[in-house]
């Protein structure tokens, strides 16, 4: 916020802009946010402007920014959907036309990988209901072919049988290892889990289950969705209000002092993601020992304000769509001395994952 960093601090940012994109030409808004462009290049940019015109909070991305290039593709959940249907469609082909019982295990151990790396990296839940019984039927497809077992001849493909059992082991080392996986950073007391319901992670866990792994601070973080009557994180429709997640409470996890709050990013529109400060609306709670920091909340409904003091179970705001997201959901991390640490949660036993439900 302007105000908090001061006109000094605004000039200098300004004049390190108009130093890397030369003078400055237009502002315009974007899909991608406002691009500042100059004589020798562009920025993006996140502004809010008061009713009198004051500008109350600026933010100005480092790098430059480079237009996106116009290609015409299948939406992501589109292109997901086909490729997991067809090597679900292949996999059960090639298991119901095994030459012989050796081959017959080796493509069941194949298959048996391809769903350990589905339900480990993939994320059900994830997935529309369609989908996610369509790939389940591939398996239930695949067990059903052992009818044909007394009639195969034995076979003598043991190498590929070896190198199907290897894939497997494989895959499931690699699942098993980041869902159990340790910073060796631990918080100095476990948390309130700080909402209610059950709830999915979608990002948590190793450096293979979980995205924020590359950001020292955010290694340990969990990204949050609720789930459905169906067991999905949507219901039917394409707003906001779509998403279980949406307008959710969000309590503190914590007692402590609150170091920063932010209530007035806006939403951004599912499956987009403008420019905006990276955690939208958030709080960020000081133990005295930890930070713990909660991110994307819906704007306006944020309850504190710096150096409120917080109590555990308090009111602090609702799951939004602010900051850098593409659904609703409540993103939540711990950090000490910019290194982030495992979040352990009263009454939610064993570890924290990419694909594990929490019922609180």
């Amino acid at each position: 916020m302007t105000e908090e960093v001061g006109a000094d601090t605004l000039k200098r940012i300004v004049s390190a802009t108009t130093a890397r994109i030369g003078d400055l030409v237009t502002v315009a808004d974007s899909p991608d946010g406002l691009i500042v462009s100059g004589s020798k290049g562009q920025v993006r940019a996140w502004a809010q402007v008061a009713r009198d015109g004051e500008l109350t909070a600026l933010r100005i991305e480092g790098a430059r920014y480079t237009p996106p290039r116009s290609r015409r593709h299948l939406p992501a959940p589109l292109t997901w959907a086909a490729y997991l249907t067809l090597v679900t469609f292949w996999n059960v082909l090639t298991v119901w036309t095994a030459a012989d019982r050796t081959a017959w295990l080796a493509d069941i151990a194949a298959l048996a990988a391809f769903y350990v790396i589905i339900e480990g990296y993939g994320a059900p839940a994830q997935q529309p209901r369609l989908l996610r019984r369509t790939v389940e039927a591939g398996a239930v497809a695949a067990i059903a072919s052992a009818w044909r077992l007394p009639d195969l001849p034995a076979g003598h493909g043991t190498l590929h049988l070896t190198g199907a059992i290897t894939l497997l082991a494989g895959a499931a080392w690699i699942v098993t290892a980041a869902r159990l996986h340790r910073w060796k950073a631990p918080l100095s007391q476990p948390l309130l889990f700080p909402l209610d319901g059950t709830w999915y992670v979608v990002q948590g866990g190793g450096r293979v289950l979980n995205h924020h792994a590359r950001i020292p601070e955010q290694r340990g973080a969990l990204d949050l969705v609720a789930l459905g009557p169906h067991g999905t994180r949507t219901r039917p429709g394409r707003d906001l209000t779509a998403y279980a997640a949406y307008g959710r409470p969000v309590r503190s996890p914590c007692d402590g002092r609150v170091i920063s709050a932010s209530n007035t990013v806006q939403d951004q529109k599912p499956g987009e993601i403008r420019y905006q400060p990276p955690y939208g609306n958030h709080v960020f709670v000081d133990t005295g020992r930890e930070i713990i920091k909660l991110a994307h909340l819906r704007p306006g409904s944020v309850t504190v304000t710096k150096g409120d003091i917080v109590r555990a179970g308090q009111l602090l705001g609702e799951v939004g769509n602010t900051g850098n997201t593409t659904e609703p959901h409540l993103h939540i991390h711990a950090e000490r001395d910019g290194a982030g640490l495992d979040l352990e949660f009263i009454r939610i036993p064993g570890r924290l994952h990419r694909g594990r439900k929490i019922r609180a």
